[in-house]
């Protein structure tokens, strides 16, 4: 295999890579933050201590690597900044951490995979997305679409048989009371995580028009981290008044949770969201979300001690197989588009050869009439010497 393959090879992999790495670092931060909420942490104050962290990691990245491909600030790429931070910083993830409280991580990462459903819609209607319902590669993408959202609200609305898995058999013996009362509070955490992915999807699609303004990831980032924590220190304020103790920081969980939160969950993923986004577009960043969920299943039944409902799992296994579908028609809408530009390249080379030809031609008839004319005149020169 020749350097050039192989780069190319590496290219193409890239935005894969990049948002794998990403996923692992969502599970990771849903298993973390679920341990120090357990622990009474706030979630609004732990919104705050986020961000705060991940504008403090990125900001000197940003002043430093891009300081001479900054764009000027302008008051309208601020406002799109100021509603960035207001979309997921702010109300995506008070929402989200509210309803991962009453529910589970591993609940909580399942039901955010209605992302690329809100992502298609939103991208379809401000023209991100190319959508031909007559087209197979379109339809993909409605129908998983469709499956998606329908997966998710399988999660919410049927549990079915508890699985007793060796590691999860303490805590598998709740009394029916219990578990009616539990799936109660996981309907509202669910309403509220809902909700927090249509904010999400909202920020993705904005982030996505801001970004061909403002072309400079790591400030874009830095920026959206600081307006996040400012914004949130307000909301947090307003919902944590007369409770001084919840801006305490008491156990490692917690600083755990706001470190890696703040580095890899808001500044890391950020930057590699508007690095992939760029390329690739929002639909195909939102696409990706299932490789998280399995992880966070994995990890929260094992380190949690999380219950496992039999319904959860099909539910997942639907979600996975309606994104896939919406992956695989992206994919096939990329080929096409790639296949009908290099057919239109050889009708643009070929118009090309024939307007220099035809702008060669004349030159080359007006060198051979000078060149005969010269020819003319010396020949009657000559003559009338001899005369």
């Amino acid at each position: 295999m020749s350097k050039q393959s192989l780069a190319q090879m590496l290219k193409q992999a890239k935005p894969f890579l990049f948002l794998i790495l990403q996923q692992v670092g969502y599970a990771g931060m849903s298993i973390i933050s679920k341990f120090a909420l357990n622990q009474g942490m706030s979630q609004h104050v732990l919104v705050v201590y986020r961000h705060a962290i991940a504008a403090a990691v990125t900001a000197p990245f940003a002043i430093v690597l891009e300081r001479k491909t900054r764009p000027k600030m302008t008051f309208s790429i601020f406002a799109k900044i100021m509603l960035l931070a207001l979309l997921e910083p702010v109300m995506d993830q008070n929402l989200y951490y509210t309803g991962m409280k009453f529910t589970t991580a591993t609940f909580a990462t399942a039901m955010c995979n209605v992302l690329p459903a809100f992502a298609l819609i939103m991208a379809w209607i401000f023209r991100l997305e190319k959508v031909n319902i007559r087209k197979l590669p379109s339809q993909a993408k409605l129908i998983g679409t469709v499956v998606t959202v329908g997966g998710a609200m399988s999660m919410t609305l049927y549990n079915g048989p508890i699985l007793n898995l060796p590691w999860t058999n303490q805590s598998t013996h709740h009394p029916e009371s219990m578990i009616a009362k539990n799936n109660q509070v996981s309907a509202k955490g669910a309403l509220m995580i809902t909700a927090g992915c249509l904010c999400w999807s909202s920020f993705i699609i904005l982030q996505a028009i801001t970004l061909k303004s403002y072309p400079a990831e790591l400030s874009l980032t830095a920026w959206m981290c600081l307006m996040g924590a400012v914004q949130g220190s307000v909301v947090a304020l307003a919902l944590e008044w007369g409770n001084p103790a919840a801006w305490s920081i008491c156990s490692g969980s917690m600083i755990l949770a706001a470190l890696y939160s703040g580095i890899f969950r808001s500044g890391f993923a950020y930057y590699i969201q508007g690095l992939v986004m760029k390329e690739k577009g929002p639909v195909f960043v939102a696409a990706f979300n299932p490789v998280g969920l399995v992880i966070v299943v994995i990890l929260g039944s094992f380190l949690l001690s999380e219950i496992m409902y039999l319904g959860r799992i099909i539910g997942a296994i639907i979600i996975i197989v309606g994104l896939y579908l919406v992956l695989w028609g992206k994919s096939k809408d990329e080929r096409q588009s790639e296949s009908s530009e290099k057919v239109s390249e050889p009708s643009t080379d070929e118009n090309m050869t024939e307007k220099n030809e035809t702008t060669k031609n004349p030159n080359r008839e007006l060198v051979v009439t000078i060149k005969e004319d010269q020819e003319t005149n010396q020949f009657e020169g000559t003559k009338h010497n001899m005369i």
